[in-house]
């Protein structure tokens, strides 16, 4: 066992471990450049970047810029979201109008009106499992899977009861029509790379 583990082994059976010691815990560890790092579920996941994942990640921002000032669209910031232990950096992230800060600065999930995760072969679980299940249950209007292993993408809207109950799915260079959501606009798919 290392430091760390004993760490979070005491903290979690005095019942003490939060998000904020989690993430504390992460920016004294050597996290080698190019990962991302969130924690699902009290799970810490290290992600390494690649460039097809970019690619995607900067072409829907791209195309959310015609709506959303550069302020309210965020990638790779950590967002905590309800459940246990959930801190998550997604790929993109819209926000409402009116969001604020909470008191510690960080961004509220309930200003969260847009997200879209790009899979990555080895978190790929998260994104269609955990995290699809607390977008649901925070509200969060729409949530996008973009898979480039398989060409797909994955629209999931109207949460309710913590569960979202319109699943769409399309191949790439099939547009994402938003324009029935809080987005209002239609994402193209033509140039989304494939892995």
């Amino acid at each position: 066992m290392t430091v760390l583990d004993d760490r979070i082994e005491m903290a979690e059976s005095s019942g003490e471990l939060t998000l904020d010691m989690l993430f504390e815990w992460l920016e004294k560890m050597p996290v080698p450049e190019g990962y991302k790092t969130e924690i699902v579920g009290g799970h810490i996941f290290m992600t390494p970047q690649r460039r097809t994942h970019w690619d995607i990640v900067l072409n829907i921002i791209e195309q959310l810029r015609t709506k959303y000032p550069r302020t309210r669209l965020m990638s790779d910031v950590r967002i905590d979201y309800p459940g246990r232990l959930n801190g998550f950096a997604s790929d993109v992230v819209a926000l409402a109008e009116d969001a604020e800060e909470d008191d510690k600065g960080h961004v509220r999930h309930q200003d969260v009106e847009f997200v879209a995760e790009v899979i990555s072969k080895d978190t790929a679980g998260n994104d269609y499992g955990p995290k699809k299940d607390t977008y649901a249950a925070a509200g969060v209007p729409v949530y996008l899977i973009v898979d480039p292993y398989v060409g797909e993408w994955h629209l999931h809207t109207h949460p309710q009861d913590g569960k979202y109950h319109v699943d769409i799915s399309f191949g790439f260079g099939e547009d994402i029509d938003l324009t029935g959501t809080v987005v209002g606009l239609t994402l193209k798919t033509d140039d989304f790379p494939r892995d």
